[in-house]
């Protein structure tokens, strides 16, 4: 009979796959119940590496991006997984010094510059191609500070200087695209999203929704935008009525089918007031669907809805999308997949004091991020769950315990998983003092 209980033997458990077939289908979810024994259970503390801003790894686990830190220089490492010996006896709970190097588990590919003297990478923007191994990276300008009454409404954006198009497994620069006097929201993505071949980018001084298109080749092709225009002959049919429409000011299309929904469903919905009974509300703001085909506003919530909200929980992985043909990202948890998560969500919505707070809340996670989830098997829920008072598989600690530093001070630590090696780095930044980096593997 088959137990419940995951063996903590690594061996025992391949000598229990032998006798225990997988239901149909579930092969890979089977294989991936042997993370359990395998678990980063070993750290190398401030490992020298060079000075780089360790970006992420890609989501097939080929590459780990970092770049310079004048933001200026792009470089990529292949992970690699290191090999020793030792001529006299060895501690099996330590490793030899030479092995405690960054490069006997990083191989450095390459490091070309990707901005000039007066910009710099977007060091919160990357994106990436797992079919094609593209990466997508920007350069943005500083604000001078003789900047525009109109620059200075986009204090603390991103003036997009150009996005580029690069091969990551030799740093060929495919493509580039320049943009002119424009500001984009590119902290951690925001203002852009990969779906597919197609790369949409929000542009907010001019309102618009660029639409790229990333050929075979790597080119990006603009495709469409939409904002002034909605429909691709929409420019073309003005300017055949131009005397007519000489001394006519219009909206931007895509705002004047926003506003005729709101009117038509004011109209016809008298009893329905949601839409301009709140507008005194803290923190209002609505979410709009809209169909790229007809053109069409399909539908439009504010982020007190609670329709929305249930969308949001029982259809959360229809507001992302994993990367295209990964075989890792089908894997991540959200609480429309995994029970657990569910159970995480339902529990906070129970503590939480207001129901609309709580939506508002959630709601201010959308439109969500393009590729900010990690596919490591170690934050699989039906795996592993975070902080919780059960039996204790591992724990990854950023800083040592010796206890030197200024326990004061503050620190922030980010971490960066590896897709499916046991494998992690951590990176603890304090006011004042060198960044620390630590590596983290099962020995």
């Amino acid at each position: 009979m088959a137990t419940f209980f995951r063996s903590a033997n690594l061996a025992s458990r391949v000598f229990d796959r032998q006798f225990l077939s997988p239901r149909p289908g579930a092969t890979v979810n089977t294989v991936r119940q042997f993370y359990e024994n395998l678990v980063p259970s070993y750290t190398i503390y401030d490992i020298h590496c060079p000075d780089y801003s360790f970006r992420k790894f890609t989501d097939d686990g080929k590459y780990l991006v970092a770049f310079s830190q004048n933001h200026q220089d792009l470089i990529v490492y292949r992970p690699i997984w290191p090999t020793f010996s030792c001529n006299e006896p060895c501690d099996s709970h330590d490793l030899p010094p030479k092995a405690k190097k960054f490069d006997s588990f990083f191989k450095q590919l390459y490091s070309i510059s990707l901005a000039s003297s007066n910009e710099y990478i977007c060091k919160d923007f990357f994106l990436y191609m797992e079919c094609h191994q593209f990466g997508l990276f920007a350069t943005s300008t500083a604000q001078s500070n003789d900047s525009s009454a109109t620059e200075v409404l986009f204090m603390g954006y991103h003036q997009l200087r150009k996005l580029l198009s690069i091969l990551l497994d030799d740093g060929a620069i495919l493509d580039e695209k320049a943009f002119r006097n424009d500001f984009i929201n590119l902290a951690h993505s925001i203002g852009a999203y990969l779906y597919e071949d197609l790369l949409c980018i929000v542009s907010l001084r001019y309102q618009t929704i660029h639409v790229l298109q990333i050929r075979d080749s790597g080119n990006l092709v603009e495709v469409r935008k939409i904002g002034a225009f909605c429909q691709e002959d929409d420019e073309l049919f003005l300017h055949s009525h131009g005397q007519a429409a000489r001394d006519v000011s219009f909206l931007p299309s895509i705002k004047q089918r926003l506003l005729s929904f709101i009117f038509r469903k004011t109209w016809n919905e008298e009893s329905d007031q949601t839409l301009v009974s709140h507008s005194t509300e803290q923190n209002l703001a609505f979410f709009a669907v809209y169909n790229m085909e007809t053109t069409d506003i399909v539908s439009l919530y504010q982020n007190s809805s609670e329709e929305l909200y249930s969308l949001f929980e029982y259809f959360y992985d229809h507001f992302h999308t994993n990367p295209q043909n990964s075989s890792h990202g089908n894997f991540i948890s959200s609480h429309s997949n995994n029970v657990h998560a569910l159970d995480q969500l339902r529990t906070i919505k129970n503590k939480a004091s207001s129901s609309s707070q709580f939506v508002k809340k959630m709601m201010a996670s959308l439109p969500y991020t393009c590729q900010s989830q990690s596919p490591s098997p170690y934050f699989d829920l039906s795996l592993f769950r975070y902080d919780k008072p059960n039996v204790v598989k591992f724990k990854i600690k950023p800083g040592s315990d010796s206890g030197a530093s200024d326990s004061r001070a503050k620190r922030i630590s980010s971490f960066l998983f590896h897709p499916f090696f046991p494998l992690a780095l951590s990176i603890q930044q304090t006011y004042m003092q060198p960044t620390v980096v630590n590596l983290h593997f099962r020995i």
